[in-house]
């Protein structure tokens, strides 16, 4: 079970969770042992425990068992040259997950506090992808992830990690055609969608699971508490 996936190191951590069939690909399990937690948390010991932790202003990095069963899904639509949005970005950590699955390509990184958009940009160097974000493989920006980010549409995958009341419309519109989201929704009983963008842009949506996020809301907000 996913609460039970923790580990004493990275590696632990990434073969209890394919142990525990939440990570079923071969090219996950290589992106995300490519990644080590470690440099995304703000309490090192507690780097590899599949929990959800506080990153400071109101923010979470998600427990490492829904990051992986966000990049599962999105999986279809990551290679080599694909360009992927990850709302409320945070740590950074996701972002270099996705980087090792569309080389070539490019993953923005979208946060609305500007002190996480510093910190995670340290954080990816820190972790060997400096050079990433120097090339613009890598992109980190302080913004509105309610409303995407249009520069670079449109998006073959979209990551969003926090909960939204309702699906943004935005970012419906920013995904390509085809494309998907992995997104919460839901303020007191929140589930993942999947939606999908066909070729036609017809759009289709699927409930995956029962979650529990932070809210997707606005900086002020979020430094509030909600």
């Amino acid at each position: 079970m996913a609460w039970r996936c923790s580990g004493r190191t990275n590696a632990d951590l990434i073969a209890n969770m394919h142990a525990a069939r939440i990570i079923t690909s071969d090219r996950v399990k290589e992106a995300m042992t490519k990644v080590d937690r470690a440099n995304y948390v703000i309490h090192k010991s507690e780097a590899y425990e599949d929990s959800p932790q506080s990153i400071g202003h109101g923010a979470t990095i998600s427990a490492p068992h829904m990051h992986a069963h966000a990049v599962e899904h999105l999986l279809d639509f990551l290679g080599p040259g694909k360009r992927v949005l990850d709302v409320g970005s945070g740590s950074g950590y996701l972002c270099a997950v996705l980087h090792h699955l569309v080389p070539g390509g490019v993953v923005v990184g979208i946060d609305h506090i500007p002190e996480l958009v510093d910190w995670s940009k340290g954080n990816l160097r820190q972790d060997g992808l400096g050079s990433a974000l120097d090339n613009g493989e890598i992109i980190m920006v302080a913004g509105d992830g309610r409303q995407g980010h249009s520069d670079l549409t449109p998006y073959d995958a979209i990551h969003v990690g926090a909960a939204a009341p309702t699906l943004p419309h935005q970012l419906v519109d920013q995904l390509n055609s085809p494309g998907r989201m992995f997104i919460p929704v839901g303020s007191f009983a929140q589930q993942i969608l999947q939606v999908d963008k066909d070729e036609n842009g017809r759009v289709t949506k699927k409930q995956l699971m029962g979650v529990m996020y932070v809210p997707l809301t606005d900086a002020e907000s979020q430094k509030r508490g909600y």
